[in-house]
Parts: C-alpha cells; sequence; structure tokens
C-alpha cells in the first residue's frame, strides 16, 4: 500500500524550510524477496524465520536499505521531486522493520543555498510512534530558470 503527496517537481524557487513531504508503504514479504534478488543481500535474518529466531532480532526484518530507499522515492518523486540529484545521505538505523509494517517515510527542508542549489533535507522512517531509521540529505534541487 501506498499513501503518497503528489509526485512531480518543487523547484529550489519554491522551496521553504521547514517544507515537508512523506509517504507510506507496508513492507511485504515479496518487497523483501526482491530486494534480496537485487541487492544480492541474501542474510538469512531477511529470509529465513527459524535462523531469524534465533538472532537479537527474535524474527526476520527487512534489509534497512530497502527502508532507505523509501527516503528516496520521496525526495525523487516528491521532495524536491524529479529532476533531484542526490549528492549525499548519512543513515542512522534505529530499530527493525519487520515483515508487515507500515513504514512512514519523511522528508523535511533544513536548509537552502539558492546560489548553489543545494537543498540539506531531514530524513527519517517510523513505524507507528518508533523512529526506526534517521539522517540528513544533501541534494541539488531542480531549478525552473535556466542556467
Amino acid at each position: 500500500m501506498l499513501d503518497n503527496f503528489p509526485r512531480g517537481t518543487i523547484c529550489i524557487e519554491e522551496l521553504a524550510v521547514g517544507m515537508e513531504r512523506s509517504l507510506r508503504k507496508i513492507v511485504t514479504d515479496r518487497d523483501i524477496e526482491m530486494f534480496a534478488e537485487v541487492s544480492t543481500d541474501r542474510n538469512p535474518v531477511h529470509l529465513d524465520d527459524a535462523y531469524a529466531q534465533d538472532t537479537i532480532f527474535q524474527g526476520r526484518i527487512a534489509h534497512g536499505m530497502l527502508t532507505a530507499g523509501l527516503i528516496s522515492a520521496v525526495i525523487g518523486e516528491q521532495l524536491p521531486g524529479h529532476g533531484t540529484v542526490y549528492l549525499g545521505q548519512n543513515l542512522k538505523f534505529m530499530a527493525p522493520v519487520r515483515p508487515g509494517d507500515m513504514v512512514e517515510a519523511v522528508v523535511r527542508v533544513m536548509g537552502i543555498d539558492h546560489a548553489r542549489r543545494r537543498v540539506t533535507l531531514e530524513t527519517f522512517c517510523r513505524v507507528g510512534d518508533t523512529i526506526v531509521l534517521k539522517g540528513e540529505a544533501l541534494v541539488l534541487a531542480p531549478s525552473s530558470k535556466f542556467d
């Protein structure tokens, strides 16, 4: 299930500090299996119930980078959106995401450098009230002006 703001582009001239966009998605077994296939990360903590039961997580968890990918979706599709170039991202994984969890990925504008078209974004994901991932991104935002 996806629950998104409209997709498209918000040019740097229209951005403001505090502006925020998000999406919500239920992480499914299929998502985890597909991510394992694409990434070739087949760690059994993601794919094998019996193995995962004996780990500190006491059950299967989604790949951390699958969750982080939802942040990329918000940045690339909503804020700033189409035409954005990712320059950097730091992440801190705070809690596991399990199959069936509804993850909300949130991106918020923290700073804007109009001269260099760079935007600093606060990024985080939560499951309910629990922050599962947090970080900061730096992006090159699209402009409505031709350079």
